[in-house]
């Protein structure tokens, strides 16, 4: 699906930018153009960023570190 119309960016290339380490709306707009234009897409965009962000969070392993004696 489109997101940004303006500079045809879709929510699986926000997605994919989430995954590779974008981290806020100005990253975002930085690698892509989302919401440099109009900026109509700005609210669906940073929900979209955020989403991924949170799933990959979930998802990422935790390292056991035991505590020194």
């Amino acid at each position: 699906m489109y997101v940004c119309i303006c500079n045809a960016v879709t929510d699986k290339q926000i997605r994919k930018a989430a995954e590779s380490g974008v981290k806020d709306l100005w990253d975002l707009q930085r690698e892509l153009g989302v919401a440099a234009g109009c900026g109509s897409c700005k609210e669906m965009a940073s929900e979209i960023l955020g989403e991924s962000r949170l799933a990959k969070a979930r998802f990422e392993p935790v390292r056991y570190q035991p505590a020194a004696a």
